[in-house]
C-alpha cells in the first residue's frame, strides 16, 4: 500500500510519515512547502505541489500507485482565519474539495482527515464526545467542519470511506528529537513555554487567570505529537479492513492548565519558566478535553506517553533546534 501525505512537510505530518513509513506502508508527500520544510521529509518520496491541482493528483495517484490519502495540509492560524477568510476557505475547502475529487476520479477510496476539536467550540460540558453540539468559532475551525462534511457526502454517494480525526492539542517533538514544532510559526502554549525558558522571549504570556478552574488558567487536552502519528497508522489499518466512516477525538481524556504547564515545565527542566498574566482571550473556553472512547473502542488505540514526556520532547527539540529546521 502506498499513502499520498498532503502536508506531509509540517509539523504533524513529517512525524506521521516517518510512523507510517515504519509500518511498512509506502509514502509520498505532497506539500507547497509554504509552510513545511523540505528537510522534515527526509528520503522519503517528495512532491512540491498544491492539493487544488487536479492533474497533479491523478499523475501522483498513477505514478505511485496510491491507495490511501492522509490529509493534512491546511492553513491553520486562528486570527489569520478572521482577519482573511477568503484565504481559509480558498486553501482548506475550495482545496480540499478538488482533492476528493481527483482522489475519487482516480479510484482511491480510503482517506484520514486531520480535523481538530475546535469544530466543538465552547463546549457545553467536559469531556467532550464527538456527538456533542458543534459550534464553530473561527473561520478555521468552520473550514475543517466543511471538509468534514464534503467528506460525509463523497461516502454516501461514492465509495469513498474516511476517517476525521479531530485533534485535541498537539504537542512534543518526535522520539529522537529530530523533528518538532517551528516556534517561530507557531500559535500553541508549549512552544512558547519553551521560547519563554530558553531565553528567546521575554516572558510568556498567560492569557486570563480567573477562570472557573482550579488555578484560575485555562485547562486543554495535550497529547503527544508520537501518539496522534499512531492514530493515523491505527486509522488506516482500520479503512484497509473495511472499516466504514467514522468521526474520532484524539486526546488523553484529562485536563491540564496552563499553570500545570508551566510547573511541569519547570520541574522536568529545572528552570524557571518566566511569565506575565494578561487578560482572557475573546472565545478561549474554560476547559475542552476529550472524550477518547471512541477511538479506543474502534481502532484499539490509547495514548501511551505522558505530560512529562511532551515537555521533555519539547525541551530536547528546542533547545537543539531554536531556529526550527533552519538551525
Amino acid at each position: 500500500m502506498t499513502v499520498l501525505i498532503t502536508g506531509g512537510a509540517g509539523y504533524i505530518g513529517s512525524i506521521t510519515t516517518r510512523l507510517i513509513r515504519a509500518s511498512g506502508r509506502g509514502v509520498v508527500v505532497l506539500d507547497t512547502l509554504e509552510n513545511g520544510h523540505r528537510k522534515a521529509v527526509g528520503d522519503a518520496p517528495f512532491v512540491q505541489g498544491d492539493i487544488a491541482d487536479s492533474d497533479l493528483i491523478a499523475r501522483v495517484v498513477a505514478e505511485h500507485g496510491v491507495d490511501e490519502v492522509v490529509h493534512f495540509a491546511a492553513y491553520k492560524a486562528v486570527g489569520e482565519s478572521m482577519s482573511n477568510p477568503g484565504k481559509y476557505f480558498n486553501n482548506n475547502v475550495t482545496g480540499s474539495q478538488k482533492l476528493f475529487e481527483a482522489l475519487h476520479q482516480a479510484g482511491v477510496t480510503r482517506v484520514v482527515f486531520s480535523s481538530t476539536a475546535a469544530v466543538y467550540g465552547t463546549p457545553q460540558s467536559v469531556p467532550v464526545r464527538e456527538t456533542d453540539a458543534l459550534s464553530c468559532e473561527s473561520v478555521y475551525a468552520e473550514t475543517k467542519l466543511m471538509i468534514e462534511k464534503t467528506l460525509g457526502w463523497y461516502s454516501q454517494t461514492t465509495d469513498m470511506r474516511n476517517v476525521c480525526l479531530r485533534y485535541f492539542n498537539a504537542a512534543g517533538a518526535s522520539d529522537d528529537s529530530t523533528l518538532g514544532e517551528d516556534w517561530r510559526f507557531s500559535q500553541n502554549l508549549i512552544p512558547h513555554v519553551m521560547k519563554a525558558v530558553l531565553g528567546f522571549a521575554p516572558a510568556l504570556t498567560v492569557f486570563g487567570n480567573d477562570f472557573p478552574t482550579p488555578d484560575g488558567t485555562g485547562v486543554r487536552d495535550y497529547i503527544h505529537v508520537e501518539d496522534l502519528a499512531r492514530a493515523h497508522v491505527a486509522a488506516l489499518d482500520y479503512l484497509a479492513k473495511g472499516g466504514h466512516s467514522i468521526t474520532c477525538n484524539v486526546g488523553t481524556g484529562h485536563g491540564t492548565s496552563v499553570m500545570d504547564i508551566i510547573a511541569t515545565t519547570e520541574r522536568v527542566t529545572g528552570k524557571k519558566v518566566p511569565y506575565e498574566i494578561a487578560g482572557r482571550r475573546a472565545g478561549d473556553p474554560s476547559e475542552c478535553y476529550a472524550d477518547p472512547r471512541r477511538i479506543n473502542e474502534t481502532f484499539g488505540w490509547s495514548p501511551t506517553r505522558s505530560l512529562d514526556d511532551i515537555i521533555s520532547s519539547a525541551y530536547a527539540w528546542h533547545t537543539s533546534h531554536p531556529h526550527g529546521h533552519d538551525s
